[in-house]
């Protein structure tokens, strides 16, 4: 424990570039979720896929706590697993189903191309990261760019649905940031796996009534999107997510979300046959940039003794 500690002290960029690749990893399995959800909600109704991908998910969590034997957090642990599953399990799927039945996929991505800087200023609060004047100005402009990129392609109206994603977008970040300091003592995939078990109670009853006004009759389409944002974006892409933001830090990995967007506009490209225009080239290279200033950028760590949260909540 000793020696491990030691390494990490002497060679702190190495678990950052760790933390870098997770996090990417994680970012990659979101980039499909909101068209994968798009398609859901077609037929689907969206109360039911918003909490029943977490239901499904949890399925999957409970068997991999299961055989692994993983010893019940504590009841500080789950304090913080609450927030985690609030944010990522039930606020987030649930707002982004009811507005991605309103709005378009790639709307619904400008939108969410706020999320890493909400991310950083929930980092501040939650997890102790300080990030420095450069960090903000570099994750400024790429939100910024994100936003100006939405309003040149006729996408800057807001709506009730829009207000549905941005309230997503701060209920995901506080989660992340929770689930990212818990994650440095449970483990990252512990903690999306207790987070999804400990939701499963408010999810029946709506899931219940959900079926028994819309039914469940669905296209095989429909099928396939919420299999995949049950399997992959609640699940698997979480493993990688949250052991990305406890190695490299909340504030400095969130920002890799900046890419999100053009992901799924290049698998708009590669599923769809949609096709990218110099305008959204020059756009994602300007993310680009700003995500690689912001990673050269100072950010203290602040350690906490404990997994509580911090005494201002």
């Amino acid at each position: 424990m000793k020696y491990s500690q030691r390494i990490r002290s002497v060679n702190p960029k190495n678990s950052s570039d760790v933390g870098l690749m997770y996090g990417f990893l994680g970012v990659l399995g979101f980039s499909l979720t909101l068209p994968a959800t798009r398609v859901a909600v077609l037929d689907l109704d969206p109360i039911w896929v918003g909490l029943g991908r977490g239901f499904v998910a949890a399925i999957l969590a409970a068997i991999a706590l299961y055989f692994t034997r993983q010893k019940l957090p504590s009841s500080r642990q789950w304090r913080s697993l609450a927030i985690v599953s609030l944010g990522v399990v039930l606020g987030f799927p649930l707002l982004s189903a009811w507005a991605m039945q309103r709005l378009p996929a790639a709307h619904g991505a400008v939108v969410l191309g706020l999320l890493p800087l909400v991310t950083a200023i929930a980092a501040v609060f939650r997890a102790g990261d300080r990030p420095s004047r450069q960090f903000w100005v570099a994750s400024s402009i790429g939100s910024l760019t994100v936003i100006g990129f939405g309003i040149f392609s006729g996408a800057g109206y807001l709506q009730p649905a829009d207000l549905a994603l941005l309230i997503a977008v701060v209920v995901a970040a506080f989660g992340y940031a929770e689930g990212g300091q818990l994650a440095k003592t449970l483990g990252g995939w512990q903690v999306i796996s207790w987070a999804l078990v400990l939701a499963v109670p408010v999810e029946i009853l709506p899931m219940i009534v959900s079926t028994s006004q819309h039914g469940l009759t669905a296209s095989p389409a429909a099928w396939l999107g919420f299999a995949y944002v049950s399997v992959v974006s609640q699940f698997i892409a979480f493993f990688a997510w949250y052991h990305g933001l406890a190695k490299g830090g909340v504030a400095r990995v969130g920002q890799i979300q900046l890419l999100q967007p053009f992901l799924t506009l290049i698998a708009s490209v590669l599923l769809l046959g949609e096709t990218i225009t110099p305008v959204t080239m020059g756009a994602a290279c300007i993310v680009v940039a700003s995500v690689a200033v912001g990673r050269r950028s100072p950010i203290k760590r602040v350690s906490h003794c404990s997994t509580s949260p911090p005494s201002d909540s």
